[in-house]
């Protein structure tokens, strides 16, 4: 007897409405493998509507005042932490997370990221106003910049959501946001719970695949892009927002350089970079996924990296002892599984390598060493609970190899040197350097990355401030 699938469905100027042409995806579980719901697969009369009632209500919103933009966001906030159980319920269908962490490890900061961008709304700061030129006053506006597009990945479906709209709407924009085609299930939620509480039209969400996030970043109506996901879909939507001249927000990869040195207090660091490395699966842009290691330590380093990730498990949501769930689908599964099957003859396996189970889509803790900086694993993103291991004889070679990949978004030193690691986080060419740690991230700091890991960034007043324009008004005082 087949189980009735749940269907989700667009959210457009204040109601749940189905695809215009009433076509839907299956939506799956990556724990089981099954589907458990349908979703719109939203075309160009649904992209449409959803422009159309952003741009209606955008003159409103932006002409409301901070205070009340704060108070809106704020009882957004408040039924986050209300609602709290229904989100991980979703969150954990949409991804096959563990149930415990993503109460402990997601909730929190993401009410947390809302409320500090309701305070965000009530402190833009710019240059005061002044006579500049004799008998003139100058003084600088910053707007909202309009209707934005707004495009989520699968890896942390419902933060990054926050991560977007949080900033987009404290500024008085109006949004559109994408969810992943796989994991739209807590952002149809979060529509619910935002639409409880801001005007219509003001809020909206559309389900669909790529094409409709194409759609919608070519759409005449938004004035921004955003987008959190790979350099691909990046330069992608990168291109599209060239031609006419909109505002691009990306949020690309990451294959985060962990550089330990000789006197690193070895068992500590390798329990916080185990975690990091295999905290979602790996499926972190930030993941601590690349590690060197001086020579003088590589052997005994690689050795407890190994037992740690032996004793990390992977699992069903429900089991309270696992770090980490599946991967998102099984296209990420297959990639995964195509970066071990090619590694070169001089890298090694020192743990995991291998499936889980033949349910869902679980990979092991794995960690490779031998590997060599020019070798795929190390210049592609992997994006699985795979950590490679490195060695660098000096702090020369320890940047460049560092330094020697495409990606610029997050970083981490361990030593007990405190000049080192001032030297090392000057050099790093990265968005955020860690010392001593990795992965923390706070709601008052930005996230946001170099190179092929995108521009813009996310969280902080910088992440605010992205999403504001700049107009200078001078009056003659004559």
């Amino acid at each position: 007897m087949s189980t009735e699938l749940r269907r989700l469905r667009n959210y457009i100027d204040g109601e749940f409405r189905d695809a215009a042409d009433g076509r839907t995806t299956e939506v799956v579980n990556p724990a089981t493998g099954e589907a458990y719901a349908t979703a719109p697969l939203s075309g160009p009369a649904d992209v449409d509507a959803a422009m159309e009632a952003a741009a209606r209500a955008f003159p409103a919103w932006r002409d409301a005042t901070p205070a009340e933009r704060q108070r809106a966001l704020l009882k957004i906030a408040d039924a986050f932490e209300e609602r709290a159980e229904e989100l991980i319920a979703a969150e954990v269908e949409n991804t096959g997370k563990p149930t415990g962490l993503t109460r402990s490890e997601e909730i929190p900061p993401m009410v947390d990221q809302i409320r500090f961008f309701a305070g965000a709304a009530r402190m833009l700061e710019g240059r005061s106003a002044g006579e500049y030129m004799e008998g003139m006053t100058s003084i600088i506006r910053r707007e909202p910049i309009g209707v934005c597009a707004q495009v989520a990945p699968w890896n942390y479906p419902m933060m990054m959501a926050v991560w977007k709209f949080a900033p987009a709407l404290a500024a008085g924009n109006t949004v559109v946001l994408k969810p992943s085609d796989t994991t739209p299930a807590s952002s149809v939620l979060i529509a619910e719970i935002i639409g409880s509480v801001l005007p219509k039209g003001v809020f909206n969400v559309i389900c669909g695949d790529r094409d409709t996030g194409r759609l919608m970043v070519e759409h005449e109506t938004p004035a921004m892009a955003s987008i959190t996901g790979s350099v691909r879909a990046g330069m992608s939507v990168a291109e599209s927002a060239s031609k006419d001249l909109k505002r691009v927000h990306l949020e690309l990869g990451g294959k985060a350089p962990v550089v330990v040195f000789e006197d690193t207090d070895i068992a500590k660091a390798v329990e916080d970079i185990s975690v990091a490395g295999f905290f979602n699966a790996g499926q972190d842009c930030t993941a601590a996924c690349r590690v060197l290691v001086h020579e003088s330590i590589h052997d005994e380093f690689v050795a407890a990296l190994a037992k740690a990730a032996e004793e990390t498990k992977t699992g069903q949501p429900d089991d309270e002892d696992v770090l980490y769930g599946p991967l998102n689908n099984p296209n990420q599964l297959k990639q995964v599984e195509g970066f071990i099957e090619r590694l070169p003859a001089h890298a090694r396996v020192e743990a995991g390598g291998k499936r889980v189970g033949d349910k869902g889509y679980f990979f092991a803790p794995t960690v490779v060493s031998g590997v060599k900086q020019d070798d795929e694993i190390i210049q592609k993103e992997v994006f699985g609970p795979v950590i490679t291991v490195q060695s660098f004889t000096d702090e020369d070679q320890a940047l460049e190899f560092a330094n020697g990949v495409e990606y610029a978004l997050a970083s981490s030193v361990w030593t007990k040197d405190h000049a080192r690691a001032m030297r090392m986080s000057k050099k790093m060419d990265f968005g955020c350097v860690w010392i001593n740690t990795h992965i923390p991230l706070v709601a008052e700091m930005p996230h946001g990355g170099f190179k092929k890991s995108g521009y813009g960034k996310d969280l902080s007043a910088y992440g605010f401030e992205d999403y504001t324009r700049i107009k200078h008004v001078m009056t003659s005082l004559g």
